[in-house]
Parts: C-alpha cells; sequence; structure tokens
C-alpha cells in the first residue's frame, strides 16, 4: 500500500458530525461494503462547513479527507464540475492537465488505483448526492 494514502487518510480534522446542516447524504458501496455520510453547512451557495463519518477502506478515507478540504469555500457551480471530472483522471488516454482544479487530487484518483476506483468515488458521489447535483 502507498504511504501517500495512508498520510492522507490520517488528516481527519473534517472527520465530524454537524448538527444544524443543511445538507446531508448517506451511500454505501455495493462492491465493498464501504459506507459514507457527509454532512454540510451550505451558505451563498458555497459549502462553508464540511464533515463526513466513514465505516470504510483507507482509499475511501484519503479520498474523502482530500475532497473535504477541496471543497470548503468552493461554489456549488465548481463543486458540480469537480464531481463530473473526478472520474477522468482514472482514464489514461485523457489529457489530465486539462483539469487543474484537481491537481492535489490525482495524488490518490489516478490509473495506477484503478482496481480501487469505486472506493475513491463513493465521497464524490455521496457529495452530490447531498446537493442533489
Amino acid at each position: 500500500m502507498d504511504l501517500e494514502i495512508l498520510k492522507i487518510a490520517s488528516n481527519t480534522e473534517n472527520h465530524k458530525v454537524i448538527k444544524n446542516c443543511t445538507h446531508s447524504s448517506k451511500n454505501k458501496n455495493p462492491l465493498c461494503g464501504d459506507e459514507m455520510q457527509i454532512s454540510l453547512i451550505v451558505e451563498e451557495n458555497k459549502i462553508i462547513e464540511f464533515g463526513y463519518q466513514c465505516k470504510s477502506c483507507i482509499y475511501c478515507q484519503a479520498s474523502v479527507s482530500l475532497l473535504s478540504q477541496k471543497v470548503i469555500k468552493l461554489s456549488i457551480d465548481k463543486i458540480s464540475k469537480l464531481i463530473s471530472n473526478a472520474e477522468l483522471l482514472f482514464d489514461k488516454s485523457f489529457d489530465q492537465s486539462k483539469i487543474d482544479e484537481l491537481n492535489d487530487l490525482k495524488k490518490i484518483i489516478n490509473p495506477k488505483n484503478i482496481s480501487r476506483k469505486e472506493c475513491l468515488l463513493l465521497p464524490f458521489k455521496t457529495l452530490s448526492k447531498a446537493l442533489n447535483l
């Protein structure tokens, strides 16, 4: 296992329950059983607080940790674009330089980790569901 994944997953600053959240969602990966719950406070079309809880593998934990840091203070429109582009990072033939907003996510979301694609994308799918995108 890549030590970078462990390092990223160990950042749990947003691993929390947000009381009085404005948006929330739960999701489960049917392939492996990973479970993800995301709660948000959205004001003026931006996420101002992001909390997550998960019962999942280290890949899913690393992904949600990076995602939670990335989307705070972003507009919902930018988040929607980020979510739709995340899956493209697994495609070897896609010119990844076209999606600069995902640079920090490329550490773990890349063709090398294609076998963990569903684990890595579960936080994105859960966030999309919470925001009704």
